[in-house]
Parts: structure tokens; sequence; C-alpha cells
């Protein structure tokens, strides 16, 4: 799509970005996140920007998409892992390359930071996200991702 504009989010953009992370743990894991959480938890990255920061796809001037970057040091490499989070697009919108302009973006801001790669995680029954991801030129990753989940608060 031509007239697609990716930029960083910005606080005023909450309420979408609130709104497409619910749909999106809805749809992927179907989970209902606790609001008042998350909207702190969305908040709290616009006034702590060391954590990460958000990138929006607008058509006519409303989101259409979203995606969340987060940092990781690499002692390995001496530089710093983008961790691509939040993925979401609206349906109407999906299958019109959307990721892969957000991606791009995300590539060409990369390149003026230390950034020594570009990671995400996809859950292993999405199969379209990961068809999207390796025709951006992702490549599966030879680790397998464990965690510890803790519920605070």
């Amino acid at each position: 799509m031509n007239n697609i504009t990716i930029r960083l989010a910005k606080k005023t953009d909450l309420q979408v970005l609130v709104s497409y992370n619910q749909k999106m743990a809805k749809e992927t894991e179907n989970k209902q996140l606790d609001d008042a959480v998350l909207r702190q938890g969305v908040a709290n990255l616009f006034d702590q920007p060391q954590y990460g920061f958000y990138g929006v796809a607008e058509f006519a001037e409303s989101i259409v998409g979203q995606l969340m970057i987060t940092y990781e040091w690499s002692d390995w490499r001496n530089g710093l892992f983008w961790w691509i989070q939040s993925v979401y697009v609206h349906p109407d919108f999906r299958g019109k390359g959307i990721f892969r302009q957000m991606y791009e973006f995300i590539l060409a801001e990369s390149s003026k930071h230390p950034v020594c790669g570009i990671r995400l995680y996809v859950d292993k029954d999405n199969v379209n996200a990961k068809i999207t991801y390796q025709k951006c030129g992702m490549a599966i990753s030879h680790y397998d991702m464990y965690e510890t989940e803790f519920v605070r608060g």
C-alpha cells in the first residue's frame, strides 16, 4: 500500500496501542489482558524510553498497525538486539505489506544505533506470521524460548 505512513508512536496514540494489544492477546493466546495494567505498561514505555518504543503504521490518519521494540544487551557482540513485540495489524489491512513497511522502518531506525540484530518470537502455531517474517528476510533461530512468568501486584 502506497498511502501508509510509518512513524514512531506518540503518547496520544495510547488508546489505540492499548486496544490493539488487547486484540492481539485475544487473537493469538486467547488472553484477556487487565486493562489498567496494560494501559500503565504502554504509558510507561513513553515515560521510560530506555525500555523501548512503539512504531505505528497509519492510513488516512488512522493507526492500522503497530509493533513494539525492546532492547537486549549482547556482551558477545557489544551491541543491542532489538526485539520486535506486540505486533498487530488491523484485519482489514493484513496481507497488504504493512508489517514489511514497519519492519523496513525498524531496520532504518536501527542503523542509527548500536544495534547488532533484530529478533522476535512468534507463537509456534501462527503460520501466517511465520511466512510474513520469512518473506521479510528473517530466519528461524536455533534457540528455543523458555520463561518463568511472575504475576505481581
